[in-house]
């Protein structure tokens, strides 16, 4: 394409040749009078193809794109292609959005993109029906005005988003839906939420089962473990050749009650779909109740040579189930007991750290290895089996305290070396924290 300066000089030197030509042959006022009408008739027509063009502007379709000569054919034609460039790349995007409507569309799950602010910024159609949302009203709305759910609204203030959150739904308590936020770019947040009934009500009949198998096994088992210790208590019933055998069945006997408690409770909190208790707590009498218990176990595992160390910030408190958390708290210092040799340490600490309250059992016990951290919760998964029957664990301790902190919005940290200790910490959220005003002495 011929470069659009190169012709308007072009025009400037041959209107200046004529004029040039006219002087010699006429005179100045000739070649200045002609000089001058060929300027004017430049400029109005380029101020004609500027007016075709602000014309055009206003319906810019491409077909009655205006013709040119001249200099103004090189514009209008760069103009032209720019434009069908700007349609293609135009094409291809709203093709990439269709795909992409359409693939979000298909996705099982409803799907809610929430701004800095927690407003609704875009969702799909199954979310609108799922959370009962109207995007083309609901837009730029905060989502806490349409999902009042208060233990929602804590999980989401809370930024404890590794575990999901279960929500019932307000038009049918019969649904339930998962909800998963993921963070990225910009401080935007990703609601996914799934429709859990159907593997909600297949987890309720695993749960009713466990805990009907469990209360049937109870009294069989209390009857034999009542036989046995009554046989046992019987002078000259049980040779002493047996003697070994029934100490070893009442102790078996013992752990599958456990086993069978422990399932119990584990079943009753997994059904529990209400929210924990909102009381106030006083934890630093609840941590001392913790501490006269591992006191207590310790001594009875006869290690009582444990060195049990309590760290409270008597300023504080926290809010939720007593009576669920001191069970949780009760696991993990039972476990940094049984799983410490004789004259170790436990230290149990209560404190604040960037604005989250904090539980932590600290041990300097044997440790666990990296590979194994990750399924500590799990039922019945252990370490070492046969360092595990003989500390008389059931295996289920951490998989109680791990639904007892979803229930809290907390979730459990660790970290561990082989040969130092562990260290398992509870991390709740600033929406449970209640600070207590202590009284300095005057």
């Amino acid at each position: 394409m011929p470069d659009i300066r190169l012709k308007a000089a072009s025009f400037g030197c041959t209107l200046s040749a004529i004029c040039l030509f006219l002087w010699l042959i006429s005179s100045a006022t000739v070649a200045l009078l002609v000089f001058s009408i060929g300027l004017l008739l430049y400029l109005v027509s380029h101020i004609s193809y500027l007016h075709k063009l602000h014309l055009w502007f206003k319906n810019p379709v491409l077909k009655e794109m205006p013709e040119g000569s001249g200099v103004w054919e090189d514009v209008l034609t760069s103009l032209l292609q720019y434009e069908r460039n700007n349609l293609s790349k135009e094409m291809q995007l709203s093709a990439a959005l269709e795909r992409f409507n359409l693939t979000a569309d298909a996705i099982p799950d409803g799907l809610v993109i929430l701004s800095p602010g927690n407003e609704i910024e875009w969702c799909t159609p199954r979310a609108e029906s799922q959370l009962g949302f109207n995007l083309s009203t609901d837009k730029n709305l905060p989502i806490v005005n349409l999902l009042r759910d208060s233990h929602f609204i804590a999980y989401l203030y809370s930024n404890a988003f590794g575990e999901p959150f279960k929500l019932k739904s307000w038009r049918d308590p019969d649904i339930i839906f998962e909800i998963q936020i993921i963070p990225f770019a910009n401080r935007q947040k990703l609601l996914i939420c799934r429709d859990m009934t159907q593997l909600e009500k297949v987890d309720a009949m695993r749960r009713d089962f466990i805990a009907n198998v469990s209360h049937e096994l109870r009294t069989p088992l209390t009857v034999v473990g009542g036989f046995l210790e009554t046989l046992s208590d019987m002078e000259g019933a049980v040779p002493k050749a047996l003697k070994t055998y029934f100490t070893m069945m009442e102790e078996q006997t013992d752990r599958m009650r456990r086993i069978i408690e422990d399932l119990l409770t584990l079943s009753s909190i997994e059904s529990n779909t209400e929210a924990p208790d909102d009381s106030k707590i006083d934890m630093a009498g609840l941590l001392k109740t913790v501490q006269k218990d591992a006191l207590g176990l310790s001594q009875g595992l006869k290690k009582a040579e444990h060195k049990i160390h309590l760290e409270v910030d008597p300023t504080l408190n926290l809010s939720g189930s007593r009576d669920e958390l001191l069970s949780a708290f009760s696991n993990l210092v039972s476990n940094a007991i049984r799983y410490t040799p004789k004259g170790g340490e436990i230290f149990i600490d209560w404190h604040i750290h960037h604005k989250q309250a904090i539980f932590s059992v600290r041990d300097t016990g044997i440790g666990i290895e990296q590979q194994h951290i990750d399924r500590l919760t799990e039922r019945f998964y252990r370490v070492d089996r046969s360092r595990s029957r003989e500390t008389g664990g059931t295996g289920l301790g951490l998989s109680i305290v791990k639904h007892i902190l979803i229930r809290h919005q907390a979730k459990l940290e660790i970290a561990s070396k082989i040969g130092v200790g562990s260290t398992f910490s509870i991390v709740f959220p600033k929406s449970r924290i209640i600070h207590k005003k202590v009284n300095m002495p005057a």
